[in-house]
């Protein structure tokens, strides 16, 4: 079996690309076929494999450029990238990476983390929630263009896989799917993190500063809990912003390396996530450190957290139901009164070490291409 990894981009650190490594611990032999790659801006790990790119990333290696040329450049080069002599095609998206021309024959799995945002619920962004009627018209063109090449794109699938349960109803309104869609939870990298005995007084927030991330509401919150300390790890389009509305309880930090990010999430007393996220990496990363996560109770924290139901020593998170700044206060004052078990919280997240999501697609791959055959 000739097995060939697709991915939108490699031009950042984040949860697809640590998909697309494990992809390859999976299937050591296969190339990797992607829009753009920047070996500075993303996972070192990549410079040990084999990665093509098409003609648009030798032009455009950042996120910035990437976003404002995609349409149309980025998806002219994403569908003129060609692949030959596979077997197998597995692909990691949210985008252009199903665009690759592949033979008929070929068996497509794609691990759709969510449907294509902009196209698929393009009212998220506030640039076109808030465009005026002229912006609207042009976004308008553009999203009904993408949206036939995606949903047409999307055909070429012959299976889905997705990150949680969130997602599939996303993947059905959007492509609809002959085969069942199947869930495989991505993996958290258990061995980079570890339990301390020497818990701090800090909570903690890890997340780039975007508007969904919803790191100013934790932000007013604790302007307003001021005698309780925050430390917020990250950066993003929010900085300036985030920084001048923060108290001096608040403290900001970026450009740790592993072993620093790792005693930041061991020490704390608890992580924050505030966002809706289809998954979330980072509860997953405070409960490898045997931290509880204080968390807004939608998305994929249903799938990978044990909500706290009356026994804290057998959950690794406590919900908050709205996202505002009393929600979070009632639940932050709850927390202070509870007693989890930190030994639990690891063994929780173990469950969700790399080679069991490895094991998982790995078998799943195999067994559709032996009843491919």
């Amino acid at each position: 079996m000739k097995i060939a990894i697709i991915q939108d981009e490699l031009v950042r650190k984040g949860g697809a690309e640590q998909v697309v490594l494990s992809f390859q611990k999976a299937f050591p032999q296969a190339p990797i076929y992607t829009l753009s790659y920047n070996p500075e801006s993303t996972y070192p790990e990549f410079k040990n494999s084999q990665i093509t790119t098409s003609w648009f990333g030798k032009l455009f290696k950042d996120d910035i450029n990437l976003k404002r040329f995609f349409y149309p450049l980025g998806v002219m080069a994403m569908k003129s990238l060609s692949l030959e002599g596979f077997d197998v095609v597995l692909l990691s998206t949210t985008h252009c990476a199903k665009y690759v021309k592949v033979n008929k024959n070929v068996l497509v799995i794609t691990y759709c983390h969510t449907p294509f945002r902009l196209v698929w619920r393009p009212e998220s962004y506030q640039e076109v929630a808030n465009a005026n009627w002229l912006k609207k018209m042009a976004y308008d063109f553009v999203i009904n263009h993408l949206r036939k090449i995606d949903r047409n794109s999307a055909k070429r699938t012959d299976f889905f896989i997705t990150n949680s349960r969130e997602v599939i109803p996303r993947i059905m309104d959007a492509y609809h799917p002959e085969n069942e869609i199947k869930v495989i939870n991505p993996s958290v990298k258990v061995e980079n993190f570890y339990v301390s005995d020497a818990v701090s007084d800090y909570y903690l927030v890890v997340s780039r500063f975007e508007p969904y991330k919803k790191v100013d509401l934790i932000i007013n919150t604790f302007n307003i809990l001021n005698d309780k300390k925050l430390i917020i790890v990250g950066k993003g389009s929010m900085e300036s912003e985030l920084k001048k509305n923060a108290g001096g309880n608040i403290s900001f930090v970026n450009g740790l390396n592993l072993d620093e990010l790792a005693k930041m999430y061991a020490n704390c007393k608890a992580l924050i996530f505030p966002q809706h996220e289809d998954y979330g990496i980072t509860p997953l990363e405070a409960n490898a450190s045997g931290r509880p996560v204080i968390a807004y109770g939608k998305g994929g924290v249903l799938d990978t957290m044990i909500q706290f139901e009356g026994d804290a020593s057998k959950a690794t998170a406590l919900f908050f139901e709205e996202q505002t700044v009393d929600s979070i206060i009632e639940a932050i004052n709850l927390f202070e009164t509870l007693n989890f078990d930190p030994k639990f919280i690891r063994s929780h997240a173990e469950k969700f070490a790399d080679h069991v999501f490895i094991e998982k697609i790995r078998s799943f791959v195999l067994e559709k291409y032996n009843d491919w055959l």
